[in-house]
């Protein structure tokens, strides 16, 4: 009788949960994110080599307003990309597991990802008009990690602990101006790969 009622137990337990939470995010999703991320990074890396620029070692830089522009438009293909990447493996797992995906927990997970993502994009936009080009890819991270941190309480709790290291790294960074494209590549490259793959693991 007692095993009984632990099972219902764990079954409300599991409905409430279900309810309350954003659970069809797929580990899958951040990996293939952070390997647009790590994709888009090397070749910008490689576009300021074709531009006469060592990034490693020029103390310097002077980026020409075509160079901006092509810069910020493979930041949005890159965001796409994840964007897409997220959707596909997020349906995938729903019709597996036959989990909900547009609950009253994904809208408010959402909105408390926007809120945040929304403002530091406006911000960084500022950022690009005034010429700050060095405290971008700074801004992206701690944005970003807020925007995570915000929206834990709808989803896996876990997904913080990759919040405040992209809210860590971001600080980090903006002591290292001028090398914010190695910081960005392991924030959402690297950090996202890993974090993906140990959420894959643990709750595929």
């Amino acid at each position: 009788m007692n095993q009984k009622h632990q099972e219902d137990l764990a079954h409300i337990r599991s409905m409430m949960e279900r309810s309350s939470r954003f659970i069809s995010l797929s580990g899958l999703s951040g990996v293939f994110a952070g390997l647009s991320a790590l994709i888009g990074g090397l070749y910008v890396y490689q576009l300021f080599k074709a531009n006469g620029m060592d990034y490693l070692n020029d103390e310097h830089r002077l980026y020409s307003v075509s160079l901006v522009s092509e810069l910020f438009w493979i930041a949005i293909i890159i965001l796409i990309s994840a964007f897409v990447f997220g959707a596909f493996f997020t349906i995938r797992k729903s019709r597996k597991y036959n989990l909900p995906i547009w609950t009253s927990a994904t809208k408010k997970m959402l909105f408390n990802l926007a809120v945040p993502l929304v403002t530091g994009g406006i911000f960084c936009l500022a950022l690009l008009y005034h010429g700050y080009f060095g405290l971008v890819a700074p801004s992206t991270l701690i944005f970003y990690g807020l925007a995570v941190i915000n929206a834990e309480k709808y989803t896996f709790s876990d997904i913080k602990y990759l919040g405040f290291c992209e809210l860590i790294l971001g600080c980090i960074s903006l002591f290292y101006i001028g090398y914010g494209l190695i910081f960005w590549i392991i924030g959402f490259g690297i950090l996202h790969i890993l974090y993906g793959l140990i959420m894959f693991k643990k709750y595929k």
